[in-house]
């Protein structure tokens, strides 16, 4: 590692586990759903961040690039599917609390 990609990592790494901390927090903690969401938004955020300070520093931008579009693609098809699934139970239940959920029948 040179000293100018050495002198980024590190603030960059800082942040990273910062946003993936948010992100299991948000994710394991709150009982909406929208929050259990924006947690997996966050968790996704910082591994694209993470894929693209990686391929900064290995110097091999071409495969990142690939990697983190085709890394978009897919959160982009989780999160229209998860919400739509979230305002499907909302329909049904009119409420987005997971404790309520839980007494749901077949």
């Amino acid at each position: 590692m040179t000293a100018q990609a050495l002198s980024l990592f590190w603030p960059y790494c800082i942040f990273i586990i910062m946003l993936v901390i948010i992100g299991l927090y948000c994710m394991l903690v709150t009982y909406n759903l929208i929050r259990a969401l924006i947690g997996l938004e966050l968790l996704i955020k910082a591994i694209t961040l993470f894929l693209i300070l990686a391929g900064y520093i290995s110097g091999h931008p071409v495969m990142t690039q690939a990697l983190v579009i085709t890394l978009i693609v897919i959160e982009v098809v989780v999160i229209v599917v998860a919400t739509g699934v979230v305002l499907n139970l909302h329909r049904q239940n009119q409420s987005l609390d997971v404790r309520k959920l839980r007494t749901i029948k077949d």
